[in-house]
């Protein structure tokens, strides 16, 4: 969507998330159908703002994207941030949303970094606190060491707080490489993760 100012310019929309042109070239060819569709884990998480509203948010954006359908939503959990000292950052919600693509890995991957700067994600320390991180967790039975994208997500066999919600909508899922998911949140524990069954992100319609 284009808004023209009293001028005649044009100004974005902050509320529509932008697709990148490089995206929409990619599925130009991929009917609504979602033929031969890959199936991937992303997982998502927040500590500013609206967490709640921002993670549904990027749900919503990620499901307008062409040649993508979001087939399941889990609950949400409120997790210490990892990687920083306790108190010093807000908590997180985090969610796993599995999806259907017939978007490569990288065309995904990129969609997801404009996810995050629409929602003015700034990467400004390492575990720095954030309004929006959507991180590629699996692609279908991809296994690669590619650093633009490491596949699966090479932390993601150790944090409860990615393992928990997924295992929540896939108790049967499997982490390439790593094996049972039910076998890895055994191993990496609750602790810090709070299931809050009194909040809820939709399936967009």
């Amino acid at each position: 969507m284009t808004v023209f100012s009293s001028n005649g310019a044009t100004q974005s929309d902050p509320t529509v998330q932008p697709v990148p042109t490089s995206v929409v070239e990619q599925v130009d060819a991929a009917d609504s159908t979602l033929s031969n569709p890959k199936r991937a884990v992303i997982s998502l998480g927040s500590n500013l703002g609206n967490r709640l509203e921002t993670l549904q948010g990027a749900i919503d954006a990620l499901e307008d994207t062409p040649g993508l359908r979001v087939k399941a939503v889990s609950p949400v959990y409120e997790t210490e941030p990892w990687g920083v000292d306790p108190g010093s950052q807000p908590s997180y919600f985090n969610a796993v949303i599995v999806v259907k693509t017939t978007l490569p890995p990288s065309s995904l991957l990129e969609r997801g970094q404009a996810i995050e700067e629409a929602f003015d994600r700034v990467r400004e320390e390492r575990w720095g606190p954030r309004t929006i991180d959507v991180d590629i967790v699996a692609y279908a039975d991809v296994v690669s060491d590619d650093p633009a994208l490491t596949l699966p997500h090479p932390r993601a066999h150790e944090r409860a707080f990615v393992l928990a919600p997924w295992h929540d909508v896939e108790p049967e899922a499997q982490l390439p490489g790593r094996g049972p998911v039910a076998d890895l949140l055994a191993g990496a524990g609750h602790t810090g993760v709070l299931p809050r069954a009194d909040l809820e992100l939709r399936l967009p319609e």
